[in-house]
């Protein structure tokens, strides 16, 4: 049995261990959780099932960062 399987993350592959939640994925890559919008498989995720949501082959997340300005 595989240890890892390969999503996309804003459309470049990302090879992960099959263990990886979300919000793991999102730690190691550096990514304050605070700032982000996910989208996973064309739905918006909630930040509190950040650490509940496990990947399956090929998924897709978009990842948006929240900017301010005016």
């Amino acid at each position: 049995m595989q240890n890892y399987l390969t999503i996309f993350i804003n459309g470049d592959p990302f090879n992960c261990n099959v263990s990886m939640s979300l919000s793991d994925i999102l730690n190691y890559l550096s990514i304050d959780m605070n700032l982000v919008v996910i989208e996973y498989n064309y739905s918006i995720i909630q930040r509190q099932d950040f650490s509940n949501l496990y990947f399956k082959n090929n998924d897709s997340i978009e990842v948006m960062s929240i900017v301010g300005g005016g």
